[in-house]
């Protein structure tokens, strides 16, 4: 009795257009799963970042000119502490220009509702690649399983006695491949889903905070003496 093979085995076996299906599939999995704990870990520390500057935010302990320099000195900043540097910047040169309060705001609105867009792609990195791996990936599996299975049956007009023996092993071959698609695919969509609410959260907070933000500027304008 034969012993049954491998998975490597009918990965090797397999025939060529099978073979490189397969690669493709492997190397987009492995992709995805270096790009699913890059923006895993980088969502949980804008998420920390952003609670961290909140807090202090909200604290009182210093007043916007300090927040605004210390960000400042620690180089390019990134989530909500770029929505509020653009914000606080942009307040800070209308009014050294002269405008009048209702154009002092309309600036500052804009400044940050460009910040938090850019910041909102920024945070959707890499998800329309594990969007497209696990929309694309089983269909991609199952044109190798059909490729293979169409070959395996080709296969029968070379023999004179049809059996199972014969098409099993490329069957078995075709069938790795939606397998691989599969394994593919179901950690891609399971990502996507999982940063894109993520993501939803974060951006909510976002743009909480720029409306907060902005009634503070509105209000320290409109009390500032002209």
């Amino acid at each position: 009795m034969n012993e049954p093979l491998s998975i490597l085995d009918l990965i090797l076996n397999a025939s060529l257009v099978v073979q490189i299906v397969m690669a493709i599939l492997i190397l987009a999995s492995m992709v995805s799963w270096i790009m699913i704990f890059q923006r895993g870990f980088s969502l949980s520390s804008v998420k920390r970042e952003a609670a961290q500057f909140e807090r202090d935010f909200w604290s009182g302990e210093r007043d916007l000119g300090q927040i605004y320099v210390d960000i400042e000195e620690r180089g390019e900043a990134i989530g909500i502490e770029n929505i509020f540097s653009s914000g606080f910047k942009e307040f800070t040169r209308s009014k050294q220009e002269g405008s009048d309060p209702d154009r002092v705001m309309e600036n500052v609105q804009r400044a940050m509702r460009v910040a938090l867009s850019r910041e909102e792609e920024r945070l959707e990195t890499h998800l329309p690649f594990l969007a497209t791996v696990g929309s694309t990936s089983p269909y991609v599996g199952l044109f190798g399983t059909v490729w293979g299975i169409m070959n395996s049956f080709r296969g029968l007009a070379t023999v004179n006695q049809a059996s199972l023996a014969v098409v099993a092993p490329g069957i078995s071959e075709a069938l790795v491949a939606t397998a691989i698609g599969l394994f593919a695919a179901i950690p891609a969509v399971i990502a996507y889903n999982r940063f894109s609410a993520q993501v939803e959260i974060i951006v909510n907070q976002f743009e909480a905070f720029t409306e907060e933000f902005s009634s503070i500027l509105n209000r320290n304008v409109h009390d500032s003496p002209s």
